[in-house]
């Protein structure tokens, strides 16, 4: 029988890039948002506050991703389908109630277009990725 299993640990090559690219999303959103709580929360509190989760999805999912083991797939798992809901959810409330969701307040806003759509790409990327590691996080160091 042949292995099954994945020739490359997950952090090199793609994974390695796809941690990089959610750890710069982490401190992104986390620094804003925590500026924004502290001058402009009476503006638009649900976004900065939305924005706020976001990051801390974010480093959730940074850490899963970087862990071993089962735990760590299904917390990355859970972390990634969490902020892709997120983003689709809170990306189309914001084009439908603008008022709630100002542009300048909201990592998720418009799905993630003042990030470049990143915010709407990389949990799809990150999703087919555990999909082709779960082997991988399977295994035991």
């Amino acid at each position: 029988m042949t292995d099954t299993t994945a020739a490359r640990p997950r952090t090199s090559g793609p994974g390695r890039t796809l941690i990089v690219f959610y750890f710069i999303m982490t401190i992104a959103a986390l620094f804003r948002s925590v500026y924004q709580l502290i001058t402009a929360f009476g503006t638009a509190p649900l976004a900065i506050v939305l924005s706020f989760v976001a990051g801390v999805i974010y480093l959730v999912a940074t850490v899963g991703l970087i862990r071993t083991g089962r735990t760590a797939y299904r917390v990355a798992f859970a972390a990634i389908t969490f902020e892709l809901v997120g983003v689709v959810v809170v990306g189309a409330l914001s084009l439908l109630l603008p008022d709630v969701f100002p542009f300048m307040y909201t990592v998720w806003w418009g799905f993630g277009l003042g990030y470049l759509l990143i915010p709407l790409a990389l949990p799809i990327l990150g999703l087919l990725f555990l999909r082709s590691q779960r082997a991988v996080f399977a295994r035991r160091p």
